[in-house]
């Protein structure tokens, strides 16, 4: 499955990414904001998430920049992801590209395929310490329930405070919106 949104393609992983992958993300800066990523980072890890299949109600994706040069150069990656009951969006960016709006763009890419594929309520979390992704959460239509959970970081090694923010779709009426005008903070 592919994407393609303004400014970005969004794709899903090649084994033959994992040097690019590793080094955007071999960074403990944008490591120690995710949950399932340890730190460090090796090149092992690495190649495990490039050639991680694809769940067809859950996809993850590559994001690129894409440019007339081949290969399109690897900015971050965003995806849909089961956490018990709920589905989690999740998203990083390599440390260079922070500040671009590209996080909110490819967000709001995958929430539009989430409605597609007929789900009705997106959860996510960021840690307390990260205010920078509650923003862009908050920019995408969702908003926080209220509540700080403990949530373990594998490259923390520990729990830590996470705020906790949904989003509702608001049930399709025909096949000409795209549907986020119609997401409801719950």
């Amino acid at each position: 499955m592919f994407i393609r949104s303004e400014r970005l393609f969004l794709r899903p992983g090649w084994p033959e990414d994992w040097p690019e992958l590793l080094a955007r993300i071999g960074d403990e800066g944008v490591v120690k904001n995710l949950a399932k990523a340890p730190w460090p980072y090796t090149a092992d890890d690495a190649r495990d998430f490039a050639q991680k299949p694809q769940d067809s109600r859950c996809p993850h994706f590559f994001v690129t920049l894409p440019t007339s040069a081949a290969p399109a150069e690897l900015i971050g990656c965003v995806g849909l992801g089961s956490d018990g009951e709920e589905v989690e969006l999740g998203y990083w960016f390599g440390r260079e590209h922070w500040g671009r709006g590209y996080a909110t763009e490819a967000a709001r890419a995958v929430l539009r395929l989430a409605r597609t594929l007929g789900h009705r309520r997106i959860v996510a979390k960021h840690f307390t310490d990260n205010p920078a992704s509650g923003r862009v959460l908050a920019k995408l239509g969702f908003r926080s329930i209220g509540e700080i959970r403990p949530s373990y970081s594998l490259a923390r090694g520990c729990n830590a405070p996470a705020q906790v923010h949904t989003v509702e779709f608001g049930a399709s009426s025909d096949c000409d919106g795209d549907g986020i005008e119609d997401m409801r903070a719950a």
